[in-house]
């Protein structure tokens, strides 16, 4: 009961994030023990502007360790962020260095995240992901750019 009113209470500290789909991945390194190395691609959607998709792709420990979640990952990842559909936003809502997506690299402490920002001069959505650590992060990061256009079905 107690954690449950816990975890409503972060849950409403916290900013709205969306939720990946895994796309897929591939092995990097087969262990005897535990699971395998591997990377894995994931997608969401932008839960503030709709019309944007994001993709990432990140490395996931394995052995032992990484099967009971105990391992770091490392903090390399990538990202590609495209329009898919037409896009639509309100401007209220809009941050800068807004987190919209974020997921743990380890047990404790670590996250990677993506965050937006807008560039209104080139009236473009740019996505930046890095790793984050709570004594000290890393320097590795990706961006991608969505230029708002008009969407054409045809």
């Amino acid at each position: 009961m107690l954690r449950a009113a816990l975890l409503s209470s972060l849950a409403i500290l916290m900013p709205a994030t969306a939720f990946a789909d895994e796309i897929g991945e591939v092995t990097t390194a087969w262990r005897l023990l535990g699971a395998n190395h591997r990377i894995v691609v994931e997608a969401f959607d932008d839960p503030v502007v709709n019309g944007v998709s994001c993709f990432v792709s990140r490395a996931r420990t394995g052995g032992i360790s990484g099967s009971l979640g105990l391992a770091e990952d490392t903090s390399d990842a990538s990202i590609a962020c495209r329009q898919v559909g037409p896009i639509s936003y309100d401007p209220d809502e809009l941050e800068e260095g807004d987190e919209v997506f974020s997921e743990r690299a380890s047990i404790l402490f670590k996250r990677v995240q993506v965050v937006r920002f807008f560039d209104e001069a080139r009236n473009t959505f740019v996505y930046l992901t890095y790793s984050d650590r709570l004594i000290e992060g890393s320097p590795q990061n990706s961006i991608s750019a969505v230029v708002i256009r008009p969407w054409d079905e045809g």
